[in-house]
């Protein structure tokens, strides 16, 4: 059985919202064959990720960056898990290896903007063997039915993916 992973920071109602809707999107009736496992960012570890055929990720924006949980979580995990460096230490393009990247999905939330968080998250993981397989989910500001139904679909397309 497939395994997707959800790997989020939720700290408000309305940001776990979007969690929920993603995670219910992801157990979606018309998908089978995915086990779904859901960790807070700052539980979650380089075991969860290498036992994973794919991957949601679900960060506030803050101060222009991820939150700093998520930051944690790809700190943590980042050489366990394939990512890969240049001579300088900076994130390089992983070539994936002998198999295909695996795919992930990304939503952010944020008051004003989610620019940075996204172009923080997309860098990091550019370096790991993982690919983009569906846009990316940038909420502004409250969360309506609209979004959540959005986040639904996020969630459900990633696990499609793997079933």
């Amino acid at each position: 059985m497939a395994r997707l992973l959800v790997v989020h920071h939720s700290p408000t109602p309305l940001v776990q919202s979007l969690t929920d809707a993603v995670i219910a999107g992801t157990r979606d009736d018309a998908i089978e064959g995915v086990e779904v496992v859901a960790r807070p960012a700052l539980e979650a570890s380089a075991d969860d990720v290498l036992a994973a055929d794919g991957y949601l990720l679900g960060t506030t924006a803050n101060f222009g960056y991820m939150s700093g949980a998520l930051k944690h979580f790809f700190d943590s995990i980042f050489l366990q898990a394939g990512g890969a460096l240049t001579d300088d230490g900076s994130g390089a393009p992983a070539d994936g290896g002998p198999r295909p990247p695996k795919p992930y999905g990304l939503w952010v939330h944020g008051r004003y903007d989610t620019t940075g968080a996204v172009r923080s998250v997309q860098s990091i993981v550019q370096a790991l063997p993982w690919r983009q397989s569906a846009d990316v989910l940038e909420v502004l500001g409250d969360v309506d039915e609209a979004e959540r139904a959005a986040a639904y679909e996020l969630g459900g397309t990633l696990a499609a993916l793997l079933s």
